[in-house]
């Protein structure tokens, strides 16, 4: 097919050979299956912000390193050149996800080069040559179900230990292919320690994974990963191979119930003192004299 201009830079650097077919256009990317000498790979193109649904919202960009002062001031500002650094940093968020990722042995695809725009990556496939189905084009068995959402359970764990949190977790953002799940679309990847909303994004992503599974293993709706191992985060006990159960008790209500019975305990004691001090208070009566008196 004939190249599409985006990818034109991969060609003439010699990055890609061929454009083969494209394999999909989402709401942020355009994506085509690419030759590059024996292999086939994926060209992910990213749309400029105008032609793309989803939107980078502020939620997402805190906590994210800007190159300098003259930056972060173009991009509050919102001028050209500043919203060229915010596209930038949009796409670069998902090829530093990816490197990072990769490293830390989740299952992403593997990144290759970024230029112009262009990320090149690994082409995640079936094991016949096509591409690999989604997530939620696939009918599962309760066993297999339960299988897949330990292990992306564990990928999110190894995630969080690399210092991230995907954001936009789904059925949707899963491949599947003969090893198993394979996380992908991650240019919303937020910094565990630097962003607010990290605990939200990460149990809002969990509980996308145990409410499809679910669909197939009813009892994966009731589990409460999120907050398990984001309390073993917080207190620095996470790790790649912590085990986790499925079940927390939150500790804001037990602290809620702490509260209260404290309060009830300080209620009580003030009553009481009241009651002395009005007790003391009230004129006493006279006293009778001594019997050598009378």
């Amino acid at each position: 097919m004939k190249t599409p201009k985006r990818i034109e830079p991969l060609v003439e650097a010699g990055l890609v050979d061929e454009v083969v077919r494209p394999l999909m256009s989402g709401k942020e990317a355009a994506v085509y299956v690419v030759r590059c000498g024996d292999e086939l790979r994926v060209a992910k193109v990213y749309k400029e912000a105008n032609k793309r649904s989803f939107r980078q919202a502020a939620e997402y960009q805190e906590g994210r390193k800007v190159r300098n002062s003259r930056d972060a001031r173009a991009m509050a500002k919102g001028s050209k050149y500043g919203r060229k650094g915010q596209e930038d940093a949009w796409q670069n968020a998902e090829v530093a996800a990816l490197f990072r990722l990769a490293s830390a042995g989740v299952r992403v695809p593997k990144p290759y080069d970024f230029l112009e725009g262009v990320l090149l990556m690994e082409l995640v496939d079936d094991g016949e040559g096509d591409a690999a189905p989604r997530l939620n084009d696939v009918d599962l068995h309760p066993d297999d179900a339960r299988e897949f959402h330990t292990f992306m359970i564990r990928e999110v764990v190894k995630m969080l230990c690399a210092g991230l949190v995907h954001g936009d977790l789904s059925e949707f953002n899963v491949l599947l292919d003969p090893g198993g799940p394979v996380i992908i679309d991650l240019p919303q990847a937020v910094d565990a320690a630097g962003n607010n909303h990290a605990f939200k994004m990460l149990e809002r992503d969990v509980g996308n994974m145990s409410a499809y599974f679910g669909q197939f293993a009813p009892e994966l709706k009731f589990t409460k990963y999120a907050k398990e191992m984001w309390a073993l985060y917080e207190a620095g006990e996470l790790t790649p191979d912590s085990p986790l159960t499925g079940e927390f008790d939150d500790p804001e209500e037990a602290d809620i119930d702490a509260v209260m019975r404290e309060i009830k305990a300080a209620l009580a004691d003030e009553a009481r003192r009241q009651a002395l001090l009005n007790a003391e208070d009230e004129p006493k009566g006279e006293e009778p004299p001594p019997p050598w008196a009378q």
